[in-house]
């Protein structure tokens, strides 16, 4: 588990991120969308917005990695899209940081999926952003502007110091809403998965429902289609929230996999959800 954990967080350590330079020009941040929380979790209405975990003990902010172990055998597919400010060059280049063809498969199959979006992506991409973020199949959530760690040794990444942490959360709300997001989602991905009691509490103030996952798939720099969807097919559950990318230089293999697992999965039972879902069925469930 360790190795394939490795294997998905590698795609965070490609290139450099912002340099405490730009750090440091950060604009004045924006708050995330914030629901209404209950003593376990917030209302899915659309008077309340989205459902968020209640605070975790002490007022931390919470942490979701998976949904109820039901018989509903719902399951949860969602992307991250990477990108640091150094990669802009390489864009520039021709370097696909994003996966259209991805995206046109999960149109193509009617699967809603949750999208894990870095400020700096939607910077470089803002109309499929934009596209993203208003197509009712998907929803957008938060991975961070800078792509900094938010702990110490978190797979060779640079650090976001604990006062910035808010506030590169907030940029990325920022970017989102310049590219024409108009709803992004009160969830964060930690850069690596990488979070710590100082990450949480540095994020109470955002709103936020942290959102890990319980099954890893190994998207990331893969070239065997097949071995990936095998890691999907044989880790997912009811409630499972799956990682993958949809950065296509990193994770060239992902469109082929959802290709595969999709039907599989819908064959064995399975219903694909987004997040939000998950979280507004879990009752609470950290």
């Amino acid at each position: 588990m360790i190795i394939r954990v490795r294997r998905i967080a590698a795609v965070c350590a490609l290139g450099t991120a912002l340099t405490a330079l730009a750090a440091c020009s950060a604009p004045q941040p924006v708050r995330a969308p914030r629901a209404t929380a209950g003593p376990a979790v917030a209302s899915a209405s659309p008077a309340a917005g989205p459902p968020t975990l209640a605070p975790g003990p002490a007022g931390l902010t919470p942490v979701f990695e998976h949904g109820p172990r039901t018989g509903d055998r719902a399951v949860a597919l969602t992307f991250d899209a990477d990108m640091t400010a150094d990669q802009g060059p390489r864009a520039a280049r021709g370097e696909r940081f994003d996966n259209p063809g991805l995206i046109a498969a999960l149109r193509e199959l009617k699967v809603p999926a949750t999208v894990f979006m870095t400020g700096r992506w939607a910077e470089q991409y803002p109309r499929q952003a934009r596209s993203l973020g208003r197509d009712p199949l998907f929803e957008i959530a938060n991975h961070s502007y800078s792509h900094y760690a938010f702990t110490e040794d978190c797979y060779g990444l640079p650090t976001v110091d604990e006062e910035r942490m808010r506030t590169d959360v907030e940029r990325a709300y920022a970017a989102f809403r310049e590219a024409g997001v108009p709803d992004p989602m009160p969830y964060f991905r930690f850069p690596g998965g990488c979070h710590d009691t100082r990450a949480l509490r540095a994020l109470t103030p955002a709103g936020v429902t942290a959102v890990q996952w319980d099954v890893v798939s190994g998207d990331a720099f893969a070239t065997d289609a097949g071995a990936v969807a095998r890691e999907v097919l044989d880790g997912v559950r009811p409630g499972s929230v799956v990682v993958l990318h949809c950065t296509l230089s990193a994770a060239p293999t992902t469109e082929r996999v959802v290709r595969e697992v999709v039907p599989e999965l819908r064959g064995k039972g399975f219903r694909f959800v987004k997040v939000s879902e998950l979280i507004g069925a879990s009752g609470g469930r950290r």
